[in-house]
């Protein structure tokens, strides 16, 4: 499964990064191929391209504060998440977001 995700937090630090770091980190271990865009203090990082968007099966979004550019995602599959949740409850998340588009497909 391919996946993009962003993260932020409402003041960018450490919560934007963590998600980031646990979405990766959990993405690889269950075999997905993730790319993550941080929105933090320092500005956009790991920027999603036109190019990524090829073939993307979901985006997870954060919902902690606006997310810039979201209009990129349209007519895309989009997941709205607490970062809490994100860094928290990682593997159970991703599985239940995996689960669903599976569900979907049937």
């Amino acid at each position: 499964m391919k996946i993009l995700a962003v993260t932020a937090c409402p003041t960018g630090i450490a919560h934007t990064y963590m998600a980031a770091e646990a979405l990766e980190k959990e993405a690889k271990a269950k075999g997905h191929e993730i790319k993550v865009e941080t929105q933090g203090s320092i500005g956009v990082e790991n920027e999603i391209t036109k190019e990524d968007l090829k073939g993307v099966d979901v985006v997870i979004l954060t919902k902690d504060m606006a997310i810039k550019g979201k209009e990129r995602f349209k007519g895309l599959p989009v997941i709205n998440v607490c970062i809490g949740d994100v860094i928290k409850k990682t593997g159970p998340l991703l599985d239940k977001i995996v689960q669903h588009l599976n569900n979907k497909k049937e």
